[in-house]
């Protein structure tokens, strides 16, 4: 998997791309990560990447000549992988399944707004879409891309220490993930679930089952309307552990 991240602030995005996962991930090749500095396309001696938006207002925007110039610089060199995509409250949300449809490809690119946002060509003429991580407005698109580059890669086969992690996770089945429980069984008085700690591998796993459309229900009903609603084994398990349709246990 080959990520390009286009930004003007790359010691930080390579700062959280070296550690946990993502330089996990780069030490055993499964990820080659690099952040490119938008302005090594300016031309000025102030290496310029900003102007006034026409029509008047507020902040400032990427201008096209500098950004432009460094992606192509990086594209001319053969290692850059398209679709580019340019992170914005206004793009395609991103979502688990965005990840892994972007996990199943060898490469992608992410371009970083900053100030009020982008010159609109380079969005419609440089870009081959775009991506917003919530409903938000940050201060530029770093800490998207990263969220980005981190979500698919945690689905690249190789990334994670254990493949069964990323299957058996919040949204891998379009449902939240089941409450984890650790040692010590007891703490302060709050037990661990008997079930949990039966040794019965069958039933942990209906309870597990049972906890994530429960969990899912009380909390993102939205994602059970968008599996189709429950189905009747859903509903029959749901029945044995007393737990009603509105997520709430009996």
């Amino acid at each position: 998997m080959r990520i390009d991240v286009f930004t003007l602030f790359p010691d930080v995005v390579e700062a959280y791309a070296a550690t946990s996962i993502l330089g996990r991930a780069r030490e055993n090749c499964t990820l080659s990560f690099c952040a490119h500095d938008l302005r090594s396309g300016a031309t000025d001696a102030r290496r310029t990447v900003d102007d006034a938006p026409f029509g008047g207002g507020a902040g400032m925007v990427l201008k096209p000549e500098p950004v432009f110039a460094a992606v192509e610089a990086v594209e001319a060199t053969g290692i850059m992988h398209r679709p580019l995509f340019f992170m914005s409250p206004s793009g395609r949300p991103f979502t688990q399944a965005v990840a892994r449809e972007l996990s199943l490809l060898d490469g992608f690119s992410l371009l970083c707004g900053r100030y009020e946002g982008a010159d609109e060509r380079i969005v419609t003429e440089l870009c081959d879409g775009e991506l917003s991580v919530g409903d938000v407005v940050l201060a530029g698109g770093e800490l998207a891309a990263l969220v980005v580059t981190e979500a698919v890669t945690r689905l690249v086969p190789g990334a994670l220490g254990n493949e069964a992690s990323a299957a058996d996770e919040s949204f891998s089945d379009g449902l939240l993930e089941y409450p984890q429980y650790t040692r010590p069984s007891e703490f302060r008085g709050l037990l661990v679930p008997e079930i949990l700690r039966s040794g019965d591998h069958g039933k942990v796993e209906q309870w597990r089952r049972a906890m994530a459309l429960q969990r899912t229900l009380e909390r993102r009903p939205d994602l059970i309307a968008a599996r189709g609603g429950l189905s009747d084994a859903d509903r029959a398990l749901l029945a044995t552990l007393q737990v009603n349709e509105g997520g709430k246990t009996g």
